[in-house]
């Protein structure tokens, strides 16, 4: 696992009403976003560690303010093989989060270079948001921050390096961080 207590899960066992929906929806949508595994109905569970278990514990509270009922528990999973198929899971998911951003860009690089800035300041933010509920990350993140990065690239004019071009020494200028650098 990453950077979370050795096999400590933090669990959040609510029941919110039915109606009005709005409240229940609301709820949905925060556990969505950090990434939560769904265990059973009412029953998600995130690695332990100080933010995920204060952030189960605000939706906790919004449950219950919603005239729901919420539970935090601290668990151990019983065997190693029920904790590897919650990650395998929740990697899966975040997996197909990371395709479909590789996707955008693939889609992105034939935009004219506005459009396709555009396109790579939505998906750098998209990327943030996943990356902060990747608990396990999969290969699909890097080759998501790279395809990302190459489109940031091409945005400003330059092509991303590989071993098979070398870097042009006739240009006349290059950017620089605060203006233009001439020739000598």
């Amino acid at each position: 696992m990453s950077a979370v207590g050795a096999g400590q899960w933090v669990l959040l066992s609510y029941r919110i009403p039915r109606e009005p929906s709005s409240p229940r929806i609301a709820v949905w949508r925060k556990l969505d976003r950090l990434g939560v595994a769904r265990i059973g109905d009412g029953l998600v569970a995130l690695p332990a560690d100080a933010r995920t278990r204060e952030q189960l514990d605000w939706i906790a509270e919004e449950i219950t303010d919603a005239g729901g009922t919420a539970a935090i528990w601290l668990a151990t999973p019983a065997s190693t093989d029920h904790e590897r198929d919650l990650a395998a899971a929740m990697q899966h998911a975040r997996a197909a989060e990371y395709r479909s951003v590789l996707t955008a860009a693939a889609r992105a690089a034939a935009e004219p270079a506005a459009e396709r800035a555009r396109t790579a300041r939505r998906l750098r933010d998209e990327l943030r948001r996943i990356d902060r509920r990747d608990f396990f990350p999969p290969a699909d993140r890097d080759l998501a921050h790279a395809a990302v990065a190459a489109l940031t690239t091409e945005t400003h004019g330059t092509t991303a390096p590989d071993s098979t071009t070398a870097p042009d020494s006739t240009t006349a200028e290059m950017p620089t961080g605060r203006g233009r650098r001439s020739r000598p």
